[in-house]
C-alpha cells in the first residue's frame, strides 16, 4: 500500500515567460520578462527599457510552448501527468494591464491548453501571475509599487475565474510572493524599475518601494480569492512561497538567532499573511529597524483576514546556512545565498542539495498552517550533454528527485497533509534568475541553446520513463 493518497496529485510545473515564447502574437503586449536579455551562471542578465534591436531576448521564442502545446501535454500524459502546473501571461489577456477588454485570441489560447489537459485526465493547476506583470504598468506606475495595480489585477483574476469556472479547480496567485523581499524580487516579482537599474542581479534597490509592493499584492490577492470563491465556490486558491529553508551554521546563539530572524522575514512573514490573514509579530521591528513605513488603508488588514488561502504552495530546491560571521563562504541559491553547509553537496549552479530539508520544511509548514501542503517547485538544474547517439543519460537528475521523494513520504508518515508533487520544469525552459538554456531541468530535452539556436525538437530524457515509473507506482517504486 502506498505510503501517499490515491489521488495524489503527481506532475510537473513550467512559467508562461519561461516556456511559451511567442511573445507578440495574437496581440499578446510586453511584459516585465520581454526585456529582460540572456545572461548565464557568470554573467548577469540586463533589463532594457523596452524592446531593443539586435539583443537576444530568450523569453521572445523560449521553447515555443505556444505552438507546440498539444506536443507537450501529450508527453505529460505519457508520464502519468495528474497535474499541470502552467501560469497564464498576464499581458495575453490584458496586453499593458489597463484595457477596458480582455484580449479574445488569448482567452482562446489558454482555453486550448485547459482543454487538452483535461482531454488527457490532467488537472489544470493555473498561477495567475508568475514573474510577468505588463511592463506598461511598470512604465506607468513602477509596478506593484503603486496602488493601481490592485484593482486592474483582480479585473484580470475575475475574468479567469469566469471563463474557467468548472474546468480549473486549483489556482494559485502570486508566484513565490516573498521573492519581493529581495532586492532582485523588485523587478522579477513586483516590477518595480527604479532609476539607474540595468543589471537585473543588482537593481538599484528602495526597500520603502519593495515592501509597500508587497502589501499591495496582499490585498490583491486577498480580494481575488474572495472574489474567486464566489464565482466558483468549489475552486481551491492557494498561495505560493519561495522556502528557503535556513539553518544556523553552528549552534552559536548569535547563528541561531540569526537563522530564526532570516527564516521569519523570508519564509514565515508572507505565508502568516496569506494563511492566518495578518502581519506576524516580528514584522513591526523588522519595518521599524528598517526604516520602512507601510501604507495600510482603512479596510486592508480586513481584508486580508477574509481572503485567506485554501491551501499552501511552496518551491523546495536546497537549503542553507546563516552565520553571524559575514567572513563564511558563501553557496548559492533560489533568489537568495547563504553560508556554506560542510555536509551537503551542490548542483552546477552551487545550490546545495538537501533532501531530508524537504521533510523537516515541510513539518515546520504543517505545523504552522495545518492547511494542505502541495510542493509546486523542486528540481536539479544541470548541464544536460547527450551522449554520441543523443540519449541524455540525467541519471544525477533522477537520484536527487529519488532522494526528494523519499523525503516526502518520511513527512506524510509523520503526519503532514501532502496533496501533490510538481517538478520544476518538467520540460526544458529558459531561467528565470540567469535567462538562460543550459540550466536545464526537464524530463523532456528541448534542442534550444542559449544563442538562440535549435529546432526546438523534443526528445526523452532518461528521467522521462523513470518519473512515469515513479507516478505509476505512486511512489512506491523509485529505482
Amino acid at each position: 500500500m502506498s505510503v501517499l493518497s490515491e489521488n495524489f496529485l503527481w506532475g510537473g510545473a513550467v512559467a508562461a515567460n519561461q516556456c511559451e515564447g511567442a511573445w507578440n502574437a495574437d496581440k499578446k503586449g510586453v511584459s516585465c520578462a520581454d526585456v529582460c536579455t540572456g545572461g548565464s551562471y557568470a554573467k548577469a542578465k540586463q533589463i532594457t527599457r523596452g524592446i531593443e534591436p539586435d539583443i537576444f531576448y530568450p523569453s521572445h521564442e523560449a521553447i515555443d510552448f505556444y505552438h507546440h502545446y498539444k506536443e507537450d501535454i501529450a508527453l505529460f500524459a505519457e508520464m502519468g501527468f495528474r497535474v499541470f502546473r502552467f501560469s497564464i501571461a498576464w499581458t495575453r489577456i490584458f496586453p499593458t494591464g489597463m484595457e477596458a477588454e480582455p484580449n479574445e485570441a488569448g482567452l482562446k489560447f489558454y482555453d486550448q491548453v485547459i482543454d487538452e489537459c483535461l482531454a488527457h485526465n490532467i488537472e489544470p493547476l493555473v498561477t495567475i501571475s508568475h514573474y510577468e506583470m505588463p511592463y506598461a504598468l511598470t512604465e506607468k506606475y513602477n509596478g506593484w509599487a503603486s496602488r493601481e495595480c490592485i484593482d486592474l489585477f483582480v479585473k484580470y483574476a475575475i475574468v479567469l475565474f469566469k471563463r474557467y469556472q468548472g474546468k480549473v479547480k486549483y489556482w494559485l496567485t502570486f508566484n513565490e510572493i516573498n521573492a519581493g523581499n529581495m532586492p532582485m524580487g523588485g523587478f522579477l516579482s513586483l516590477g518595480i524599475l527604479n532609476e539607474g537599474t540595468t543589471e537585473f542581479t543588482a537593481q538599484v534597490d528602495l526597500p520603502q518601494l519593495r515592501y509597500q509592493g508587497m502589501h499591495h499584492q496582499f490585498i490583491a490577492s486577498a480580494l481575488a480569492v474572495k472574489a474567486g470563491h464566489e464565482i466558483d465556490p468549489a475552486c481551491k486558491i492557494g498561495c505560493m512561497i519561495c522556502y528557503m529553508t535556513t539553518y544556523p551554521l553552528t549552534c552559536n546563539p548569535d547563528d541561531i538567532l540569526a537563522a530564526q530572524q532570516k527564516n521569519q522575514i523570508m519564509n514565515q512573514f508572507c505565508g502568516d499573511v496569506q494563511v492566518r490573514g495578518e502581519y506576524p509579530h516580528f514584522m513591526k521591528r523588522f519595518f521599524a529597524d528598517s526604516s520602512i513605513e507601510i501604507t495600510i488603508q482603512p479596510g486592508d488588514l480586513e481584508l486580508l483576514k477574509e481572503g485567506t488561502v485554501d491551501y499552501y504552495t511552496f518551491s523546495y530546491y536546497m537549503s542553507n546556512c546563516t552565520s553571524a560571521n559575514p567572513d563564511k563562504d558563501q553557496s548559492a541559491g533560489n533568489i537568495t545565498s547563504g553560508a556554506k553547509n560542510p555536509y551537503l553537496e551542490s548542483s552546477d549552479w552551487g545550490w546545495q542539495i538537501d533532501p531530508k530539508g524537504l521533510r523537516y520544511t515541510l513539518n515546520e509548514l504543517y505545523g504552522r498552517y495545518q492547511i494542505p501542503l502541495m510542493v509546486v517547485e523542486n528540481g536539479l538544474g544541470a548541464y544536460d550533454k547527450p551522449d554520441e547517439d543523443g540519449s541524455i543519460n540525467d541519471d544525477y537528475r533522477i537520484d536527487y528527485l529519488k532522494k526528494h521523494i523519499e523525503q516526502m513520504k518520511e513527512a506524510v508518515k509523520d503526519g503532514v497533509d501532502l496533496m501533490g508533487y510538481t517538478p520544476w520544469g518538467c520540460i526544458d525552459l529558459v531561467s528565470a534568475s540567469t535567462g538562460e538554456m543550459a540550466k536545464r531541468y526537464g524530463f523532456i530535452y528541448v534542442e534550444k541553446y542559449d544563442d538562440g539556436t535549435g529546432d526546438l525538437r523534443r526528445r526523452k530524457k532518461k528521467s522521462f520513463d523513470w518519473y512515469k515509473q515513479v507516478i505509476d507506482t505512486n511512489g512506491e517504486n523509485l529505482q
